[in-house]
């Protein structure tokens, strides 16, 4: 999810401290190797790095640790490749935060090597087969019951099941055909409104999400709800300078999660969950620059 936007019109909301420790993400785990480069090379060229770093991320780990910075603590159910990639991104996501329930596969751990350019953007190639949590793997499902909130990215129908007994349930289009296969009603679908592998159309699922945000970078995004309420934002600011955009669309998603959750109406869960993608582009890859708790009240 490569869009985000940062705010509308009106100020960040404040959230007071809701106290939100039950919070989850269902998801997928890449091991990523970033590479800062002046610009992308085209077919044939070769390009010079400044620098290189790896980080444990994908759409699953990046929501994780950001809901973690908000609410005080995370819990994500993934599965890993049972290699060294996989180790060693568990024991990443613990560092930052992330209380880790794994599901350890035989296949190896899918990893990325992501182009950070000068003009902010990122740019993805995957290797190996996405690895995604299931209902069969032996995890301590019937704990999402006492979530708050729980953030899906990946999984089969059956873990999307498990994810809907929680309070707030949020989701992606990338989870695929898991999603209407669940017959799970989501509190919120968010996509990107630019990217054709994220897609969205009236009757793609049912039952309707009660919620459907989709996102358009720069230009802000627009929301429909089921009772037919409709809204747009458009983007400000960012808080600083712009860095990259690796992880802001999933720093988005986990924002409009705790919001949700948190009790805030559409538009102000909207404005923080816009805030966390703001803020996310001003850093480094995807941890950077990410939203405290702190932050909520400042």
């Amino acid at each position: 999810m490569a869009a985000f936007s940062q705010g509308s019109t009106r100020g960040a909301p404040r959230v007071g401290a809701p106290m939100l420790h039950n919070v989850a993400v269902v998801g997928h785990v890449e091991w990523v190797e970033f590479l800062r480069v002046a610009r992308v090379p085209v077919a044939g060229e070769i390009v010079h790095a400044s620098h290189s770093f790896v980080e444990a991320a994908g759409g699953g780990g990046v929501a994780a640790v950001q809901l973690a910075r908000l609410a005080g603590g995370a819990t994500l159910y993934a599965a890993l490749g049972d290699d060294e990639l996989g180790h060693r991104a568990a024991r990443e996501l613990e560092r930052l935060g992330v209380r880790l329930h794994p599901a350890w596969r035989a296949q190896p751990q899918r990893r990325a090597v992501t182009f950070l350019d000068d003009v902010g953007e990122r740019t993805i190639t995957v290797l190996g087969e996405r690895l995604a949590p299931a209902s069969s793997d032996a995890l301590p499902w019937d704990e999402l019951t006492a979530c708050d909130a729980v953030y899906a990215t990946a999984g089969d129908a059956d873990a999307l099941r498990a994810a809907r007994r929680a309070r707030v349930l949020v989701a992606t289009t990338r989870v695929g055909p898991a999603l209407a296969e669940s017959g799970v009603q989501l509190d919120a679908l968010v996509h990107s409104a630019s990217d054709p592998s994220e897609r969205y159309a009236k009757g793609d699922l049912d039952p309707e999400p009660r919620l459907v945000v989709s996102t358009a970078g720069a230009a802000g995004g627009a929301y429909a709800g089921a009772g037919g309420k409709t809204g747009a934002w458009r983007a400000s600011a960012l808080p600083g300078p712009r860095a990259d955009a690796y992880g802001a669309g999933d720093s988005f998603a986990a924002g409009l999660t705790f919001g949700l959750a948190a009790g805030l109406g559409v538009e102000a869960a909207i404005e923080l969950a816009a805030r966390c993608g703001g803020t996310c582009v001003t850093g480094t890859g995807p941890y950077g620059a990410e939203l405290e708790r702190a932050d909520l009240t400042a």
